[in-house]
């Protein structure tokens, strides 16, 4: 019997002393987490955050930029927020943007590379590399842009080319409701792929097909919890099933993709005649052999050709999928785009950049949307690179900076009417106007590099549809202005009829 109680006693005994344990590590952890995390005095003010994971529950990550505006209103125009283990801050109203972006960039020029964006791209490539990576990468790719026809009438005739293809497509549909999602897709797509690879894919290629879904899905689910959860603790997350192991997955297939293409190029390469960007870098690459001083390598020509792909797809093609949106839920905006179209054009030749100028009503409405589509709602994020002062507030180094788009893109100071798609907030006397707090492709040395070519994409694409069709919503039913939410804004699916202009 009292041996019996020895055992129990000795059980209870071993259970307590392993839960003092546990409490002990527990404690440790969050006083370490703690004190790792305290914030420095003049630190931007921000709502309360939980040891590890931050404020991420308090984002609905559906609409992360909509509850910031919230935060924004109680905090201030520098607000603090933590993604996970990331330190943030929000930058809102255009002149902190300004001052940040033009003044101080140099404290601002890298990028945070999260756990995930190391993963599958290791500080290499065009958007999230850093230093002499970055400097050289955006260099080469701006270079070999201009070389292929960047600002050239030579461009210019393959974006024609490609918009009489999506009209014909469109045009196949017969009036009918459709999803016009891949179809633009396909049609933006190819022109990067003619200056990347050298070559353009008919839009019924399953191949072409595989790959633009591999893409919108991981630039969807990058936004997913699983993936937030992953960024802070990816040692354990990577070995649980998620939304993330598709991202992982898919930006690998596309890798893979790229470096088939860099293993075709090699095969016919003649470095005195590059045909695109892929035979541009590998010639590039023959002048250093192996040396690692230099960022042109193997890695980097994977990286770059696949941010190329992904930069100049995916924020074009959401740009006119909203456009044919809400031209489709504004008739009258769209009775006024036909008939300026008809009156600069008319029906017999293609759009050209040159009309843009003769044509202020379409470039008002192109604007617009890129004002309202918000296609990026924070920016591409900046790391503070050195400890600075910004309002008076202390930014640490190491600081993720994200720029507050919505706000600037919504002010009612700015805006007369802030949340209604108004083509006249670009018009002054019916000409065109430039607005200063409108930035969509961001400022300074690390705005988008594809400005250029995707304003002329825009404008030959959009313009070219709505010379041939008038778009309406399918009968009895009324089109949704929702978006998905991930790396970028896109519509929610929808069908729209495309009706041929006589």
């Amino acid at each position: 019997m009292l041996a019996t109680e020895d055992t129990f006693e000795t059980a209870i005994w071993a259970l307590l002393h392993f839960k003092t344990l546990v409490l002990a590590a527990v404690t440790f952890m969050l006083l370490a987490h703690y004190l790792k995390t305290q914030r420095p005095k003049n630190y931007p003010p921000g709502p309360w955050r939980l040891p590890f994971v931050g404020n991420l529950f308090q984002l609905d990550l559906e609409q992360p930029h909509v509850v910031i505006q919230q935060f924004v209103k109680k905090y201030g125009n520098l607000t603090s927020l933590d993604f996970g283990n990331i330190p943030s801050v929000i930058i809102t109203g255009l002149p902190l943007i300004k001052e940040v972006f033009t003044n101080m960039e140099q404290n601002f020029l890298n990028r945070p590379i999260t756990p995930i964006r190391k993963r599958v791209f290791n500080n290499n490539g065009l958007i999230i590399s850093n230093g002499q990576t970055w400097k050289e990468q955006r260099r080469f790719a701006l270079m070999t842009l201009k070389n292929f026809g960047l600002g050239k009438k030579s461009l210019e005739q393959r974006i024609q080319k490609e918009a009489d293809c999506l009209v014909e497509a469109i045009g196949e549909e017969k009036g009918q409701p459709f999803d016009p999602h891949f179809k633009i897709n396909s049609a933006v797509s190819n022109i990067i792929c003619t200056f990347a690879f050298g070559e353009r894919f008919e839009y019924e290629d399953s191949h072409f097909h595989e790959l633009l879904r591999l893409l919108d899905e991981a630039t969807c689910l990058e936004a997913s919890m699983m993936c937030q959860l992953y960024n802070v603790f990816p040692s354990i997350i990577q070995y649980v099933p998620g939304s993330h192991q598709t991202v992982l997955r898919n930006w690998e297939k596309l890798k893979l993709f790229i470096y088939q293409m860099m293993e075709s190029h090699r095969k016919d390469w003649n470095p005195d005649e590059p045909r695109d960007f892929i035979d541009a870098f590998l010639t590039e690459m023959s002048k250093y052999g192996d040396k690692t001083t230099t960022s042109f390598n193997e890695e980097n020509l994977i990286n770059s050709t696949l941010d190329l792909f992904f930069a100049g797809s995916e924020t074009t093609t959401n740009t006119l999928r909203w456009a044919l949106l809400y031209i489709t839920t504004n008739p009258e905006v769209q009775e006024k785009v036909h008939s300026e179209i008809d009156r600069v054009i008319g029906h017999g030749r293609q759009p050209s950049t040159d009309d843009r100028d003769s044509m202020p009503y379409t470039n008002a409405v192109i604007h617009e949307v890129l004002r309202m589509g918000n296609i990026l709602p924070m920016n591409v994020p900046r790391e503070v690179t050195a400890d600075s002062t910004l309002a008076g507030f202390h930014l640490p180094k190491g600081t993720m900076v994200l720029t507050n788009l919505t706000a600037l893109h919504r002010d009612p100071k700015e805006w007369a009417t802030p949340n209604t798609f108004n083509p006249e907030h670009f018009l002054e006397n019916g000409q065109f106007k430039k607005r200063e707090s409108f930035l969509p492709f961001s400022l300074g040395k690390r705005a988008c590099p594809g400005e250029q070519l995707a304003r002329s994409e825009l404008f030959i694409f959009f313009t070219a549809l709505m010379q041939k069709f008038t778009f309406k919503p399918p009968i009895n039913e009324k089109l949704s202005l929702k978006f998905r939410n991930g790396l970028t804004l896109s519509p929610v699916s929808h069908c729209i009829c495309a009706v041929p202009r006589h």
